[in-house]
């Protein structure tokens, strides 16, 4: 029937006439907190370009990872930030590699009250900012860095990973790190893969967070996808679940909306996003200048995110969104 007889303002009279016929819920179950833990210091080290996001001491990483254990966070994601880098970057797969201290610490502390997660690639820990070893023309040797990724994932599962997110974009990466867990005797460790990484101009702030720079300026457009580019997504997705992944994720979010939608119609895994680092930067940076309403902003960000198809959203914004979401 037309108009007069229906009107949809009807449903929207009232926040709770709102509330109970609305399309999409986003909980604080839904959230993934990425969080970074720095070797060598006492103090937390705030991130300028991240307001309100540090690097971590260990104790105060317990901390705050206890926080969000008690605001109905389910998971973090880890990410570190070693004394040292060397060609190989072997601080990643290094038993007393600050992650592993880490996550040793936040196994005992806090059991399974928070899902561990790790990021698993070499760019925090190689000197020159790539994503895997070097071949001697300075390209990315994508076979040999499958071999580091394994025994990175394993390191990682020793210590208390219960998934490990292999974020590098390596042909092949998941079905290595499914190999090097299985054999190990790691079966039931989970894989969550970066399988859509896009190489984008949004992840300016992380760098600062992890302190990477490319040499000479490079990029890493030669691994990480092209933004043009929606069906080799799709391919990249299929390709990581034949190899084992048991999650999938799209990265960044907000950009990229059509491409988590795309990946949620076709798959029946998990399917993650990331709310990355410039996404959170603008509506902080914008926030402070009284542009927005930065709050309002946040929660409809991560809404449309959820709304896009997307079950899992990785974000900064997660402790204050959990804080927004429990009233």
């Amino acid at each position: 029937m037309a108009f007069p007889a229906t009107r949809l303002r009807r449903l929207r009279r009232s926040p709770r006439l709102r509330d109970l016929v609305a399309e999409t819920a986003l909980t604080p179950s839904d959230l993934i907190a990425p969080l970074f833990v720095r070797e060598g210091i006492d103090e937390p080290q705030p991130i300028t370009s991240l307001p309100g996001v540090v690097q971590h001491t260990t104790e105060t990483l317990v901390k705050e990872a206890d926080r969000l254990a008690g605001l109905g966070v389910p998971a973090l994601v880890l990410f570190g930030v070693p004394a040292t880098k060397d060609a190989v970057g072997s601080g990643a797969s290094d038993p007393d590699g600050v992650v592993q201290v880490a996550l040793r610490r936040l196994a005992e502390e806090l059991g399974d009250r928070i899902v561990l997660m790790a990021d698993l690639c070499l760019d925090e820990y190689t000197d020159h900012g790539h994503c895997g070893i070097l071949d001697a023309r300075g390209d990315v040797d994508n076979d040999l860095t499958l071999d580091c990724y394994a025994e990175v994932a394993v390191a990682q599962a020793r210590a208390g990973a219960r998934v490990v997110a292999p974020s590098g974009m390596m042909d092949g990466q998941v079905g290595a790190i499914r190999a090097g867990l299985d054999s190990a005797g790691f079966a039931d460790v989970a894989i969550l893969a970066y399988a859509a990484k896009y190489a984008s101009a949004l992840y300016g702030p992380f760098r600062d967070a992890v302190d990477v720079s490319i040499a000479g300026g490079g990029d890493r457009k030669g691994y990480q996808q092209d933004y043009r580019n929606r069906r080799e997504a799709l391919r990249e997705v299929e390709l990581d679940i034949a190899e084992g992944a048991d999650m999938v994720m799209v990265k960044p979010a907000l950009a990229y909306l059509d491409v988590i939608a795309s990946v949620r119609a076709r798959v029946d895994v998990p399917v993650a996003a990331y709310h990355v680092s410039g996404e959170y930067a603008m509506i902080k940076a914008a926030a402070e200048r009284g542009w927005i309403d930065g709050a309002a902003v946040a929660l409809e960000h991560t809404v449309a995110v959820k709304r896009a198809g997307a079950d899992l959203i990785l974000t900064y914004l997660a402790g204050e969104l959990a804080e927004t979401l429990n009233g």
